[in-house]
């Protein structure tokens, strides 16, 4: 089998809080290869995000190692973290965090122009056009409803074509009907790129349509499993 693009060894991450150092994640070793796509679970406070974050080196490990294709994340600086992202990774989370000043267009070409693309508008086009929302590029966030939101989130991490795609609970803001439409989407695009994905829920059914199933609890793997 191939290197895995995401290897945690013994990764721990502890917060200090007001009575001193909190243990998120203890003693987590993972390997993530590419093209698979990973579902993690468990419950509320389990460390499922905080996980996540710590592949994405959007947090630190304080303990242990993460590797992401290839780069020792525990010993990089904060620039080159952001530049891995840029070029490597797409990230898609619950509140969707689009610029509210900014069109869904200029949302999805933004970080392909901070990458130095030349076609910027046209693949932010492209991939709106992929998630539906072909009729509303030139729509402000405040004018898209929640599900529109999150396909402009959707497009926007899936344009740079990302080796890597973490969701954060991609469907927790939406309903029924249109969390079914974003998984879809998600599910989709991943396909389309050939990337990685890991895959934040809450919800069983959802994570079982990955290739594997991870359950975390009291920020420990408790049990990994091949999905039905």
């Amino acid at each position: 089998m191939s290197s895995p693009v995401l290897s945690l060894q013994d990764a721990s991450l502890s917060l200090q809080g007001n009575a001193g150092p909190v243990r998120i994640l203890d003693a987590i070793s993972l390997d993530v290869h590419r093209q698979e796509t990973v579902g993690l679970i468990g419950p509320s406070g389990s460390g499922k995000s905080s996980l996540l974050m710590l592949m994405g080196g959007l947090e630190q490990a304080t303990g242990g190692k993460v590797t992401a294709l290839g780069h020792d994340l525990t010993t990089m600086t904060e620039d080159q973290l952001a530049r891995l992202r840029r070029d490597h990774f797409g990230v898609v989370f619950q509140s969707f965090h689009l610029i509210p000043t900014m069109t869904a267009l200029e949302n999805v070409a933004t970080p392909l122009e901070l990458a130095g693309e030349p076609d910027a508008f046209t693949r932010a086009e492209e991939e709106l056009k992929t998630v539906g929302l072909e009729s509303r590029m030139n729509h402000y966030p405040s004018q898209l409803s929640g599900g529109e939101q999150q396909r402009v989130a959707l497009a926007r991490a899936a344009a740079p074509r990302p080796d890597i795609l973490l969701a954060d609970e991609p469907t927790g803001n939406l309903d029924s009907v249109n969390g079914s439409a974003i998984i879809d989407l998600l599910f989709g695009l991943r396909e389309r790129h050939n990337a990685t994905l890991i895959l934040v829920t809450h919800a069983p059914e959802l994570a079982h349509r990955c290739d594997r199933v991870i359950t975390l609890t009291d920020g420990r793997l408790s049990k990994t499993e091949a999905a039905a």
